[in-house]
């Protein structure tokens, strides 16, 4: 016998089935909701500011990132940023001397820097220090021994006595990042040991290079990127870094020398050699000094070679 649902019994069958579409839309809605809150708290800030910083030896190269024979992991430079036209200060700007590193692929700030609304100039340097006194007469000095080598903790003579900098104006949010071509403000020289005929044995391996009679010290307005050789500066002397195949080289605080004076001297086996110039140290160039030596320390022949802009960083030795 066929026993014939009630009007009752469907009306509630039709009921449940609408409840328990609604729970699956229900539960549908909360999973989704719940996904989308997730990327939002992961995906990074649109008004994050990001840097694309540029070391002076890739200038003229297609590749634009920091290599190990540019910037390496721990550098650290130091950032203004102020308004539109607006004048760089010690303080009050928008940013004020912001440390950024490097950790092997991106420049990181010590806190986060947001875009606001607005134009902005952008200015950066390099190595980072603080505290910073004066914007427009910013003390720096190369260091007296770079021969010395970088550790965890601190940069070596050399590479700390190599002053960077950049700038790039009228910056406004948006995705693309800040470009920052950093260049040289110091000058560079390297000098070259070359053995003359009547040279007796190898050149040493472990020759002393010493550059002579330069001032040390100099300031260095931030806002240009321009550095001058302290007024009242005292002259020293500079031990060189070696940088193989018997060429050592050194930072030196653009500046001229107009007397001739003890510039470069030698000290290899005991023997010292000494080189008397005037010379002529630009800012953001790369000199080379040549010298042959003979048995006699008195007879060193010089030759002084061109001038290289956006110079290959020296690698540690």
């Amino acid at each position: 016998m066929i026993k014939r649902k009630t009007k009752t019994e469907s009306k509630m069958k039709k009921s449940i089935h609408i409840i328990y579409t609604t729970c699956i839309g229900f539960v549908f809605c909360m999973t989704g909701c719940g996904q989308e809150d997730t990327v939002q708290k992961e995906t990074e800030p649109d008004n994050i500011m990001k840097f694309q910083i540029i070391h002076p030896s890739q200038q003229s190269k297609s590749v634009l990132r920091a290599t190990e024979t540019a910037f390496e992991t721990n550098d650290q430079i130091g950032l203004f940023v102020t308004g539109q036209d607006e004048p760089l200060q010690i303080a009050g700007n928008y940013v004020n001397n912001a440390s950024l590193t490097y950790n092997g692929e991106a420049w990181i700030p010590a806190k986060p820097i947001y875009w606001n609304d607005g134009t902005y100039d952008v200015y950066a340097y390099y190595p980072h220090f603080s505290p910073i006194l004066s914007v427009d007469e910013t003390e720096f000095n190369v260091a007296l021994d770079q021969s010395t080598t970088k550790t965890a903790n601190t940069l070596g003579g050399y590479e700390a006595s190599d002053f960077l900098w950049a700038s790039t104006k009228k910056q406004t949010a948006g995705n693309a990042a800040v470009p920052l071509k950093f260049r040289h403000c110091m000058s560079k020289l390297i000098v070259r040991l070359i053995k003359g005929e009547d040279y007796e044995g190898d050149l040493a391996e472990d020759a002393t290079v010493y550059i002579h009679n330069t001032v040390p010290s100099a300031t260095i307005d931030l806002s240009v990127g321009v550095a001058t050789k302290a007024l009242y500066g005292t002259e020293a002397s500079i031990k060189a870094k070696p940088a193989g195949d018997h060429r050592y080289t050194a930072i030196l605080v653009p500046q001229r020398i107009d007397n001739r004076r003890p510039l470069i001297e030698v000290v290899m086996k005991g023997v010292s050699y000494l080189m008397e110039s005037k010379f002529l140290f630009k800012p953001g160039i790369q000199h080379t000094i040549s010298l042959t030596i003979s048995k006699n320390p008195d007879q060193v022949k010089i030759e002084i070679g061109g001038e290289v802009e956006d110079w290959e960083p020296t690698q540690e030795s």
